[in-house]
């Protein structure tokens, strides 16, 4: 550099569209308030949160031994698994991704079907959890929730749907977006044979779901602050480049719009939904 002369200097800033992840924390700890839980503790409370009322997911059996009368609930369509149509391969292959799947969480497959009584009440249960894959919907979940509907024809039950869902199954391609029409059709055949479907919207109810069998019940029930939307806030403002509303897509949202009939607290869902089965009884 010839003296006299000034150094030439580039100011350079770095802002980053998304903020830095935030440290791993355990599943039995509110994200809300950060109480943490023993797991009895949480299935003791139906996995809300105490102090702050925050639902966490709810496993699918644990939902089903709440719902359903002591000793009366049957699995349905238990054997049934995902195949690999397309010899999927991102990372891992598909396959691999449904066995380590099953293992982690002791399902076959990301719903749970099944019949038993509510209170009394002889009802048709098809529950999904979200542990599986993100409640992903592929051919066997929706193969499976069809033959739901068809049991609930055959026994002439009400259906009650529990969904958590984050979309249609990718590894699975087309395949698994023909669900969603395969879905719909079946509880079209419910409706014509004047039997119910109760929906209850669990947090996240998202994507294909929510586009097929999720929102068509004929009482749509929402628990608190759930995301019940197709498309995540995230990908709507990047796609919009407009700043969202903080209630976007979240349960809350949902019943301003009239999307949906109400929103309960999992403790008060029970009562509410034998109230429900009994006035379709009429």
């Amino acid at each position: 550099m010839t003296d006299g002369m000034a150094e030439a200097r580039i100011e350079v800033t770095v802002e980053q569209d998304r903020p830095a992840p935030r440290p791993k924390q355990h599943p039995n700890t509110c994200p809300s308030c950060g109480s943490h839980y023993r797991e009895d503790e949480l299935t003791a409370s139906l996995y809300v949160c105490g102090q702050c009322g925050h639902h966490f997911l709810m496993p699918a059996y644990t939902r089903i031994d709440w719902l359903a009368d002591d000793g009366t609930f049957v699995e349905e369509a238990a054997e049934i698994r995902s195949a690999d149509p397309l010899g999927f391969f991102d990372v891992r292959p598909y396959t691999e991704r449904l066995a380590e799947a099953e293992l982690n969480t002791g399902l076959g497959e990301a719903i749970i079907t099944g019949h038993g009584a509510l209170d009394g009440l002889p009802v048709e249960l098809a529950v999904m959890d979200f542990s599986f894959m993100g409640g992903s919907m592929g051919s066997a979940v929706g193969e499976k929730y069809t033959l739901a509907v068809e049991s609930a024809i055959a026994g002439s039950r009400p259906l009650i749907t529990v969904s958590s869902s984050g979309g249609a199954r990718m590894q699975e391609g087309i395949l698994s977006l023909m669900q969603l029409p395969k879905t719909i059709c079946a509880l079209e055949e419910l409706r014509e044979a004047q039997l119910p479907m109760i929906s209850v919207l669990a947090h996240p109810t998202t994507g294909g779901v929510t586009a097929s069998f999720a929102t068509l019940g004929d009482v749509l029930i929402a628990e608190p602050g759930a995301l019940l939307s197709f498309a995540g806030p995230r990908v709507v403002q990047s796609i919009t480049k407009e700043k969202l509303p903080d209630d976007f897509g979240r349960s809350e949202q949902n019943l301003r719009f009239g999307q949906i009939d109400t929103i309960l607290p999992r403790s008060e869902q029970r009562p509410y939904l034998a109230r429900l089965l009994r006035l379709f009884a009429r």
